[in-house]
């Protein structure tokens, strides 16, 4: 009844008052609801530097659904009642986080009734145009802690192994007990901060930048997200072995300086690689 109520053109480019005065009601309500769940997610963005770069995707989501505006709005207004079964979903995912007091499940909710409300008012076509951009959205939520802390410590331990036996290629005296590293002058801690899992976060969301803007096929695009996965391990490695040589030389530059901007250093020798990548497999499978 609703298809066949609006011209194509009519639901394409009319201003309807009623219709938009309910998307603003509702809007405004999800923002009261998830207030307090948005405040702590940012300030984790800004506390915690291992997720600091949650704080450009949201920005970045809405340049790029921007971008697409005319290819969005290309598509009929046709509100389909079925997206309120994923509002449905997204408020029991929001119960069962605040039950169980698990921040992600609050967190990702806010991002399934997002999409649920576009689905809801706008109809499927409009969110398939989307959906890139609510993937994006995705990703500004950290891992769960039972997930974080199961993948931390094993990429604890491969990261000082691999740059032990690295380092002693290279002709350092070194050794390694668990996740420590011990040099002649000086022992090092793989922290959990060092595990890599900061940077896996990071380049995944590089890749899957890159991935929209280079690739145009989804097979080369799941094949670079693939790709980011043990480079961000590598180089994270490399960094853990660079640390370990100048360490033997000099331990204060070592975990002065070079330990702050080796993380930066690290990212941009990633994304390099990354963006190489990303141009090989568009000539080749694109």
């Amino acid at each position: 009844m609703i298809e066949t109520a609006l011209s194509p053109s009519r639901s394409r480019d009319a201003f309807h008052p009623v219709a938009a005065l309910k998307i603003a009601v509702v809007i405004v309500l999800a923002m009261i609801l998830y207030a307090d769940v948005l405040i702590g997610l940012a300030k984790d963005w800004w506390n915690e530097p291992s997720l600091s770069h949650g704080m450009l995707i949201p920005p970045l989501a809405i340049y790029i659904a921007w971008l697409q505006r005319a290819r969005t709005r290309s598509r009929p207004v046709s509100p389909d009642l079925r997206g309120v079964a994923g509002t449905a979903v997204a408020c029991l995912t929001f119960l069962l986080g605040r039950l169980a007091a698990e921040f992600f499940l609050t967190r990702i909710s806010f991002v399934i009734l997002m999409a649920s409300l576009v689905w809801t008012f706008w109809g499927v076509a409009r969110l398939r145009t989307l959906v890139f951009p609510f993937v994006l959205l995705a990703t500004m939520v950290p891992l769960p802690a039972l997930v974080y802390n199961s993948l931390s410590a094993p990429l604890q331990l491969l990261a000082s192994d691999l740059a032990t036996r690295l380092a002693q290629a290279l002709g350092v005296t070194i050794f390694r007990d668990g996740n420590i590293i011990h040099l002649a002058s000086a022992s090092l801690g793989v922290a959990e901060a060092c595990s890599g899992l900061a940077s896996l976060s990071t380049l995944m969301v590089a890749s899957l930048l890159l991935g929209y803007l280079l690739c145009w096929r989804m097979s080369a695009r799941v094949s670079l997200l693939l790709a980011s996965i043990p480079l961000a391990i590598a180089v994270n490695i490399l960094r853990i072995t660079g640390t370990a040589i100048l360490a033997d030389y000099n331990r204060e530059l070592a975990l002065g300086f070079y330990h702050s901007f080796s993380g930066w250093l690290a990212f941009m020798a990633g994304f390099g690689i990354l963006y190489g990548i990303a141009k090989a497999i568009h000539a080749v499978v694109d």
